[in-house]
């Protein structure tokens, strides 16, 4: 914050010190007007800098949430191919690692997919999944088709759980620090600058600056209502990890 108050003041600074000497030096002309060359200059210039941070605002979120769906998408398929490589277990372990499969997904979709909205993760999933991991190397490993066996599942709970952390990343992920205030910040100078300039807009004048404060106040909400990857419009649902549950019952029905 420190390093931001420096550099508004500097860049204030930087447009005093010119004011100071171009006046003691007699240079240029006054430009009091609300359509001159400095008001003009400074409306280009703070719409420009309203779009950069509004473009930004808008593509950090939408990069996150789409990452997120993918990785999602990528934990729910590690434990479909886990549930899969369990058939080949020795004795009754199958039966036992997929219990501990649908268990830990269904801990996914019911308990801790609320409270990802939040930005938090239950500490009971990295639980189970350490359980699992734990079970599945204790299985007695006879033969070396077991052994294949027993590395391919604890292979595929290594990505659930590597898939996990990255949930937990994105869960825990917000635009950069500031970035939703400046976005406020240049929406309102942007709709209040006519008047700054020294313009009194009037009659059928004032409906297109009524039509665009309208328009950078829903986009400047919209910003701060897709900031999160599994909250709002852009929310990341569990519809991948539902999706594993009915492969689960599919491959449990057809066996």
């Amino acid at each position: 914050m420190l390093a931001y108050t420096l550099s508004i003041v500097a860049a204030v600074g930087v447009v005093a010190l010119t004011a100071l000497v171009f006046r003691l030096t007699k240079k240029g002309s006054e430009d009091a007007e609300p359509d001159g060359v400095s008001a003009g200059h400074a409306g280009s210039m703070l719409s420009a800098l309203f779009l950069l941070v509004f473009a930004i605002a808008i593509i950090v979120p939408w990069t996150t949430a789409d990452a997120a769906r993918q990785n999602a998408q990528a934990e729910s398929q590690a434990a479909i191919d886990a549930y899969w490589a369990a058939a080949d277990l020795p004795g009754t372990a199958p039966q036992t690692v997929r219990t501990a499969l649908r268990d830990y997904v269904t801990f996914v979709v019911r308990d801790e997919w609320p409270l990802m909205s939040d930005g938090r993760m239950d500490p009971v999933g990295a639980a189970r999944l350490d359980a699992m991991r734990s079970r599945v190397s204790a299985v007695d490993a006879k033969t070396d088709d077991d052994k294949d066996a027993r590395d391919a599942v604890l292979e595929h709970v290594a990505a659930i759980a590597t898939a996990r952390s990255q949930r937990a990343m994105d869960a825990a992920a917000t635009p950069p620090d500031g970035l939703l205030f400046l976005t406020v910040l240049t929406g309102l100078l942007v709709v209040v600058f006519p008047y700054l300039a020294g313009a009194r807009p009037r009659g059928l004048a004032i409906l297109p600056l009524l039509a665009m404060a309208a328009m950078l106040g829903f986009g400047t909400y919209l910003t701060m209502d897709i900031a999160h990857a599994f909250a709002g419009p852009l929310a990341v649902g569990p519809q991948a990890f539902q999706g594993a549950l009915q492969e689960f019952s599919r491959v449990a029905g057809g066996m």
